[in-house]
């Protein structure tokens, strides 16, 4: 795909880590792998944390009465997992950590457009989570992760800290937004057109555009939320003359492009793994790259449909029902495309390639009960039950956090230099994939036959399901635990990862690993395709 200048023969250089030693030079860098870094190992934090309260909820719920919390403390306990979840943890996982990371390495750039901006978002995440982390000590919020009023204008001062941690955070999307975008107009490599971007920079600068147009709504609504608290203006609140219905409205206008905030980078993600470990030139490059585009522009259409039964009118609802099917078309198109790259390619059974397969079967699933939730007369039966948790779950857990893990696992060595067990990661994937199907499978059952979520207690009919969804939680947890120890072991007893350990042909792949501080010795000239990989025979021959 690339390449450089006869005489690029340079001395070895210190990677991007050693470069520079002290705590300091991490507090104060510009470097966005150091920061990718950072984000990294700040988002994995909160999924630890989040995932510990959720095994706490699901632990709770395994017989129908009180176990060990009391319905106060598993409200507060739900908002949390939820909170901390989506706005600490799978909001910025893939784009800020990973995005931060590779953008510039596979546009074969030396760094973001702006990287004094890049630490400044960094930083208002931080404090943006310190204050969400503070609201503990405050007592906590009940409310919910969505903040729905009137519960949100009436509950403890502890929402008032929240839902300004939730205004700060979004002004580290907009920046990081901001910067991607630029970034990637400005900073391409010589003869890196448009049509030889990798699918995974497609996909950021996708999410990128969500983030600046959509963001400063949930800025806006969260802003008038803590007003109205505040300074008791009638908002949204009915008490004071306001409109409950009216924050669902904004809520869902920002949140379901936040959908595809977090689902878009991890379909770039897959669309790496599958080309790169079945040594195939990706199926459909274009309709992946303009479908990613395609779903940025209707996620702004769609919101209605998280509200059918809130009382809007009869042909709100059925646009709403016809524009969320539309929004599945260009997903459709992107499953189409991976299952037809795996045709007849060389699969290597790698871990990372597992996690691609595991996100093939749990995405699906997810995309396509979304349907069942989108037509009307079904979404009145199944609204407000544990299906709706159950395809949440399916697309956020299955599709971006296996996306974002099956990532980690790619370019585990290109960040840290160190490989880790295969043996290892195989067995993780498996629990991995028992725990999570285990856990939420279940819930469509248990939404089809009623149960609603959100409950603190329920009917004893219901347990023999809740007991399957515990125990599989439960080896998910063990699963993702025993994840964690292998990649940590591997930082200190993991052979040294080369340069180009899976073979590939992106940008990223031609710096040492880790890279250097300014990525490359010489600028990249892109000549082709990202995914034009050796033809393989039969004979496992390359030519």
């Amino acid at each position: 795909m690339a390449h450089h200048p006869a005489h690029a023969d340079h001395a070895p250089e210190p990677d991007y880590i050693r470069a520079k030693k002290g705590i300091m030079s991490w507090l104060v860098t510009v470097d966005h792998k150091r920061l990718g870094l950072m984000y990294l190992a700040s988002v994995l934090f909160f999924f630890l944390v989040a995932g510990i309260l959720a095994i706490a909820l699901r632990t709770e719920l395994f017989t129908p009465g009180q176990d060990f919390m009391s319905a106060q403390t598993y409200n507060k306990v739900f908002t949390l997992h939820g909170a901390i979840m989506v706005f600490l943890f799978i909001i910025p996982s893939v784009p800020a950590a990973m995005g931060n990371f590779l953008l510039p390495l596979m546009l074969g750039a030396k760094d973001v457009a702006f990287p004094k901006l890049n630490l400044l978002s960094f930083y208002v995440f931080s404090v943006a989570a310190i204050m969400f982390i503070s609201t503990l000590v405050m007592g906590s919020i009940d409310t919910g992760w969505t903040f729905y009023t009137p519960y949100s204008t009436a509950t403890g001062g502890a929402a008032t800290m929240a839902v300004f941690a939730v205004f700060v955070a979004g002004f580290s999307s907009i920046l990081t937004g901001v910067n991607f975008v630029v970034t990637v107009h400005r900073m391409r490599a010589p003869g890196q057109t448009w049509d030889r971007l990798p699918l995974f920079v497609w996909a950021i600068y996708a999410t990128a555009v969500i983030q600046v147009l959509a963001t400063p709504v949930l800025a806006i609504t969260v802003l008038l939320l803590g007003l109205e608290r505040i300074f008791g203006v009638g908002i949204f609140d009915p008490a004071l003359g306001g409109d409950p219905v009216l924050f669902q409205h904004f809520f869902w206008f920002y949140s379901h492009p936040a959908v595809y905030i977090m689902i878009l980078p991890g379909f770039g993600i897959i669309s790496e793994l599958l080309t790169v470990h079945s040594r195939k030139h990706i199926f459909g490059y274009k309709a992946i790259a303009l479908s990613s585009v395609a779903i940025a522009i209707i996620s702004f259409l769609v919101w209605g449909h998280h509200m059918f039964v809130s009382g809007q009118s009869e042909l709100a609802g059925i646009v709403f029902s016809f524009l969320t099917f539309a929004v599945a078309v260009p997903t459709a198109i992107k499953v189409f495309s991976w299952v037809a790259t795996l045709y007849k390619g060389s699969i290597s059974y790698t871990t990372p390639m597992w996690y691609g397969l595991m996100f093939l079967w749990t995405f699906t699933i997810g995309g396509l009960t979304g349907l069942y939730l989108g037509t009307l007369s079904i979404d009145v039966h199944l609204h407000d039950t544990y299906f709706v948790v159950a395809h949440f779950h399916y697309v956020m857990v299955g599709g971006t956090v296996v996306a974002f893990i099956g990532g980690l696992h790619h370019w585990w060595g290109k960040m840290t230099g160190k490989m880790y067990n295969e043996k290892a990661g195989a067995i993780g994937a498996l629990l991995v994939f028992v725990g999570f199907n285990g856990t939420f499978l279940t819930q469509f059952f248990l939404g089809h036959q009623g149960m609603p979520r959100r409950y603190y207690a329920y009917l004893s009919e219901y347990q023999f399901l809740h007991q399957i969804s515990t125990i599989g939680s439960w080896i998910l947890a063990a699963g993702l635990l025993w994840t964690m120890i292998y990649l940590l072991h591997s930082l200190w007893y993991g052979e040294k990862a080369t340069g180009n350990y899976w073979n590939a042909t992106s940008l990223e792949w031609h710096t040492q690993s880790p890279p250097i501080e300014h990525n490359f010795h010489d600028t990249p000239h892109v000549t082709g395709s990202p995914y034009d990989f050796p033809e393989i025979d039969k004979s496992g021959a390359t030519h």
